[in-house]
């Protein structure tokens, strides 16, 4: 039954109930058939569940079979374990418990119940009014609620007495909106005009009111929000995309080298002996193994959760908690900002922005005196927010509401009720008494006749109404509510205060015109979103024309761009809506499953979607939106429990920073990426030449490196200078440039091409070492190889701060890297001079000379990249 289309007699006689409520028998019995009111809480995953999904990571996944592999053929060869298994598994665990640390962390500082608005409800049971827990509501309990109340589920008014609800979290509209007991009609009323229902999660602003319950739990609007949340799938990110591209390619190419190698090895030994011996067949194995481990980045998951982990720390300082580690980076190649209106761009503050009077002094005291809102000591105000509104205004205006009071005390009132649209209260002056009257000013403007001018009243003609008329219009038409004011004097109180002998013989004071205003930092935020080519839409449950304002306002309607109501985007099929969504900028009396469609739209344009707010409505889309942005002040905990980031500030410039943030952070991944895969490289090519054929030319053994030498190289040389170039400023520009699309490839922009010549000229460069070395023995050419490989991975990292730019024209600098290649170099000398050390490695003592060319070979990877960046950046001009 659609209830707010059916009269009260109905609606009761549907739920079985009456005016005066169940008798608690039948309660109870409800409730036990039914159950309670409340909302289905989703299981949180346990701590261990939260740690195998750590392992989910295909990178990680390849790591784990590294390390099977290397067990295997250690335990086979050498009976034992060789001390590579165990690095690769520190690795491996380290890598996952930092993870989980850090989505503790996040999850600890936005945790919050999601617990009922109310705790206690005013119901009728067996005629009787008790107080009952929120969670034994049933359908056909018929509650009691006043001004201030939470409305604890979804209900049908009975009667009400100048109500008006506070519905924002659900539907967007920052005003209060009038409620009656009166039938709608119609076929499909949208949430926010239904004006003779009550919605679990609102509030009661203003009046009284008996309604009688329809819906509970999840059956309620909010409940049904819920079920939308629980529905919505969690989608990998930009990043978890490309790292998984990434890991496939990897695995592949593992694969095939050691496939590769173990052929090549097999066909030499049946060419050279005929046969293939046990021996030869597990020394070409290692070989294998040491391909896969030179071609796997063993610490590029480490390096790029630590990356992560330090954008999460520094968008906390910033104002933002990010719940996962991948959403930091995802905010960077955001191409569409879905933003809720009230609470996020706007205040959710009405104030009073226009006025049109003779007198504003007069205009503020009769504001401020007929109305219910209060002002406190500390210059803040309780009470509904329009009202609020005007005492604010009397206050900025040096009129504070309890002297007013004090001065003319209120002794009689006609209370506002939405059919004549009209307050008004009369006070005691030193003179007699003064009733102010304020209300729609049409209402209140066809009640005067006469006007307060220029310090004298005289009789109001049809100029000054058409000029009233005229003010009011241009107020409206900027989406301002107006209010008008009047007042009447008398010489004693009225004996009879009613509204018909109250409201009549006015005598016109002034307009104020109020809204709820813009963040004054969200403008210069869009303008900075759309300078990074990001497109802002607006999405609201106000009404269109306060929303189309404030969009004009903020720069997010622009030429040729639409604004379009719920209703009307009903009426829009699926197919027509996916191809025209770009059309539109701002959408208006929206329900929460118009917000899931519109950001469904624009992702199946493959277009990376962030959605943003505050309320219970904003749930469902922030969680199917690839960025979920809470915010942790207004917000309800429906939202903060869904979204991947909540803003501590509520601001929404904050998520500019970390857009630029993320975009930081990828650059820096990338970064990271190319560096330690063109090491990985130039290890792969240094095995492979030397298989097939290096060991011939010198004599020497068949392999240059060892499992144990490339997981130095890749874990200690390599992973200290990756983790500091995470941690790179960002490059000037980074916010001028269109966002990188979802489905862009982790080597695009060219990364491949710049990691395959600089892994060759590593190679090269290792290579030429080895070859100057080994002719004194096969250990001083991997020493000698070693040490360069080394120190040109470290000088590297030094290249890697600017993939296009020259290092020596940097103005920033990065301390973490010079700290990092320092610790890097410090490290490797035990390895070098330490006897015992030197075993482990199984390298030679070298002379002094040789230390040298070392050096010198591993420094020439510095002037080699800045003349291929010269000669690109020429290129490209």
């Amino acid at each position: 039954m659609k209830h707010y289309l059916e009269s009260t007699d109905s609606v009761l006689a549907e739920v079985k109930s009456s005016a005066t409520g169940l008798t608690a028998d039948e309660a109870a019995k409800r409730l036990a058939e039914n159950g309670q009111n409340k909302l289905d809480e989703p299981p949180k995953p346990t701590l261990i569940a939260r740690f195998i999904e750590q392992f989910k990571n295909p990178m990680i996944l390849v790591l784990i079979a590294a390390a099977a592999i290397s067990a295997i053929t250690g335990i086979i060869s050498e009976g034992k374990l060789e001390a590579d298994v165990f690095i690769i598994l520190f690795v491996v665990i380290a890598n996952a418990v930092l993870g989980v640390y850090q989505e503790n962390k996040a999850e600890s500082a936005i945790e919050a119940l999601q617990a009922m608005s109310a705790a206690q409800s005013k119901v009728f049971r067996s005629g009787e009014l008790v107080v009952i827990p929120s969670s034994e509501l049933v359908v056909g309990d018929v509650v009691a609620l006043e001004a201030g109340d939470n409305v604890p589920a979804d209900c049908r008014i009975l009667e009400a007495a100048a109500l008006k609800a506070e519905e924002s979290a659900l539907t967007g509209e920052s005003v209060p909106c009038d409620k009656s007991s009166d039938v709608l009609t119609g076929e499909e009323v949208p949430l926010g005009d239904r004006k003779n229902m009550l919605y679990m999660g609102s509030s009661v602003a203003y009046g009284r009111a008996e309604a009688v319950v329809v819906a509970t739990g999840m059956q309620t609007e909010m409940g049904k929000i819920a079920g939308a949340i629980a529905n919505a799938d969690d989608d990998e990110t930009p990043l978890q995309k490309s790292l998984t591209q990434l890991s496939k390619i990897l695995s592949v190419a593992v694969l095939l080298i050691c496939v590769i190698i173990l052929i090549i090895s097999v066909i030499q030994m049946l060419v050279k002996n005929g046969t293939i011996a046990l021996p030869d067949f597990l020394n070409a194995f290692m070989i294998a193994v040491s391909l896969a481990v030179a071609a796997i980045p063993e610490g590029l998951a480490a390096v790029v959760t630590v990356v992560l982990s330090i954008g999460v720390t520094n968008m906390s300082k910033r104002g933002a908690v990010i719940r996962r580690l991948t959403a930091v980076e995802a905010l960077g190649c955001a191409q569409v900002i879905c933003s809720d209106k009230t609470g996020t761009l706007t205040q959710n503050k009405m104030t009073v922005v226009e006025e049109s009077t003779s007198d504003k002094l007069l205009l503020a005291r009769a504001m401020a005196l007929c109305c219910d809102a209060q002002l406190n000591t500390d210059d803040t105000v309780t009470g509904e927010p329009t009202e609020a509104a005007l005492v604010a205004y009397a206050n900025k205006s040096g009129l504070k509401k309890y002297k007013l009071e004090e001065e003319t005390p209120r002794k009689a009132e006609a209370p506002f009720d939405s059919l004549r649209k009209m307050m008004s209260t009369v006070h005691k002056t030193e003179n007699g008494y003064i009733q102010y009257t304020k209300g729609a000013p049409d209402v209140v403007l066809g009640n005067c006749t006469r006007i307060f001018d220029g310090g004298a009243v005289r009789d109001i003609d049809e100029h000054d109404r058409e000029h009233i008329l005229a003010e009011n219009k241009a107020m409206a038409d900027k989406a301002l509510r107006v209010l008008m004011a009047a007042y009447r004097e008398y010489d004693a109180l009225p004996q009879d205060c009613s509204p018909a002998s109250l409201e009549h013989d006015l005598i016109y004071i002034g307009m104020t015109g109020m809204i709820d205003p813009v963040r004054p930092e969200v403008k210069p935020a869009i303008a900075l979103c759309q300078s990074a080519g990001i497109r802002p839409v607006m999405i609201t449950g106000d009404h269109k024309d306060t929303a189309v304002a404030i969009a004009k306002e903020l720069g997010i309607l622009g030429e040729g761009q639409q604004a379009i109501t719920g209703a009307d985007l009903s009426k829009i099929p699926d197919d027509e809506f996916n191809s025209t969504v770009q059309n539109y900028s701002v959408y208006a009396r929206v329900q929460p499953e118009h917000k899931v469609r519109i950001v469904n739209a624009w992702r199946k344009k493959d277009m990376t979607t962030a959605m943003t707010g505050d309320g219970v409505n904003d749930a469902p889309s922030i969680k199917s939106a690839d960025i979920g942005v809470g915010m942790g002040i207004t917000g309800t905990d429906v939202t903060k429990n869904v979204a991947d980031m909540v803003l501590t500030d509520d601001n929404f410039a904050t998520i500019v920073g970390a857009v630029e943030e993320g975009r930081r952070i990828y650059d820096n991944i990338r970064k990271a990426i190319q560096f330690l895969l063109s090491s990985n490289l130039s290890e792969v090519i240094c095995i492979l030449v030397a298989t097939l054929g290096l060991g011939k030319l010198t004599g020497g053994a068949f392999t240059i490196f060892g499992p144990v030498h490339l997981l130095w190289i890749n874990l200690i040389s390599d992973c200290f200078p990756a983790v500091a170039l995470g941690m790179e400023s960002a490059e000037p520009g980074i916010m001028d440039r269109k966002p990188r699309s979802s489905n862009a490839h982790i080597f695009s922009d060219g990364l491949g091409v710049n990691l395959l010549w600089q892994g060759f000229v590593i190679a090269a460069l290792t290579l030429a070492s080895y070859v100057i070395s080994a002719q004194t023995s096969p250990e001083a050419g991997t020493t000698m190889a070693f040490i360069t490989l080394s120190v040109c991975e470290m000088l590297h990292s030094w290249n890697m701060r600017s993939l296009e730019k020259s290092i020596f024209a940097m103005h920033s600098h990065n301390k973490m890297l010079i700290f990092s290649i320092v610790l890097s170099f410090v490290l490797i000398i035990p390895i070098l001079f330490i006897p015992a050390l030197r075993d482990v490695f199984s390298l030679a003592k070298l002379d002094a000379m040789e230390y040298i060319y070392a050096f010198l070979i591993a420094a020439a990877i510095i002037p080699i990249v800045e003349v291929v960046k010269a000669i690109r950046r020429a290129v490209k001009k």
